[in-house]
């Protein structure tokens, strides 16, 4: 085991680079900005629960935005981990494109709001919905623990309700997050179905925030106006390549941001990118952050060829030579 002096100590902590497991909890937060990781990262690597928290301490990251794929799937659901039965981007001889890449799993919801995998298919998403409304709720409240006992914050359940959702199914929605232990939903979700989640929000004392793939601060806007709870997951590489300014965005309407997605892409609807090689101004957003002391989190999203945990430790290396040296 490593030892360290107090005056070792005290260098880490200012550093913001995360201490060791005996110390407690893992600290990912770096000169004030808190970093966490979104679980789509974990995409074709085969890789369930956990496993993903055994990288996330491995490579010392506290905070999670999880995929409802990686939770249904982890407590035996008619769900897929993502990326299952498709070759990865680098395989086919191209890098992630527009949009984030997932597994097809069912019951979710595309940009635009079409579902994926079992959306399509009536008999597989009544299975879904019938094995969601059966499971109890003492199953998620033990997965939410096994995420804290591993020294991880699960932080928000991207659930991303659509057109497809029963009232019941989306009561059990809301009723899930409370029990992983978090009062927020992350949800690429159709406009339309906002106004349905507006009653159940405010019901249980949940907020809903909206994630971008190819909508702008319109879509944001209407679904803010309908209710207090309702606010905005934003992913500030999808913002930039659909010609958006996503500096101006968070410093405008940063106290309505649960956590921001950070990935690197080109413009245009350019390809998803390492981090420090796209055109979004990744750099600017995490210097941002770090002069205004925004208190959400910000969460890693990227996947590449040499698996996550290799992968996250250079995407956290690059926030961590920005944020501590510029």
């Amino acid at each position: 085991m490593i030892s360290y002096s107090r005056r070792d100590f005290g260098k880490l902590a200012l550093a913001g680079i995360p201490l060791v497991r005996s110390l407690g909890a893992i600290n990912s937060t770096i000169s004030g900005v808190r970093m966490g990781v979104q679980s789509a990262s974990f995409t074709f690597s085969g890789i369930d629960v956990d496993g993903i928290i055994k990288t996330l301490n491995d490579v010392g990251l506290a905070e999670i935005d999880v995929m409802s794929e990686h939770i249904e799937s982890y407590l035996g659901g008619p769900v897929q981990l993502p990326g299952t039965g498709r070759p990865a981007p680098w395989a086919r001889g191209s890098t992630p494109g527009p949009g984030r890449v997932t597994g097809g799993a069912p019951g979710t919801a595309a940009p635009g709001g079409a579902g994926r995998g079992a959306g399509a298919n009536p008999a597989a998403r009544e299975e879904l919905r019938k094995w969601r409304l059966g499971i109890g709720l003492d199953k998620y409240r033990e997965v939410g623990k096994k995420f804290a006992d591993g020294g991880v914050r699960f932080y928000s359940y991207n659930l991303s309700f659509n057109d497809s959702f029963t009232d019941e199914e989306i009561d059990k929605g809301f009723q899930m997050t409370q029990a992983l232990g978090t009062s927020i939903i992350t949800a690429s979700s159709p406009l339309s179905v906002f106004p349905r989640l507006k009653p159940f929000a405010e019901k249980y004392n949940v907020v809903v925030a909206l994630h971008n793939h190819t909508s702008g601060p319109d879509d944001f806007k209407a679904a803010m106006s309908l209710s207090e709870k309702f606010w905005v997951n934003l992913d500030v590489g999808h913002f930039f390549a659909s010609g958006y300014d996503p500096l101006a965005y968070l410093k405008e309407h940063h106290s309505r941001i649960t956590n921001i997605h950070i990935k690197d892409r080109k413009k245009n609807q350019g390809a998803e990118m390492p981090f420090g090689e796209g055109e979004t101004p990744l750099r600017e957003v995490l210097l941002l952050l770090k002069k205004e002391r925004y208190s959400f989190p910000a969460c890693i999203e990227y996947v590449g060829p040499a698996g996550p945990a290799i992968e996250l430790s250079k995407c956290l290396q690059y926030c961590k030579d920005v944020l501590t040296f510029a």
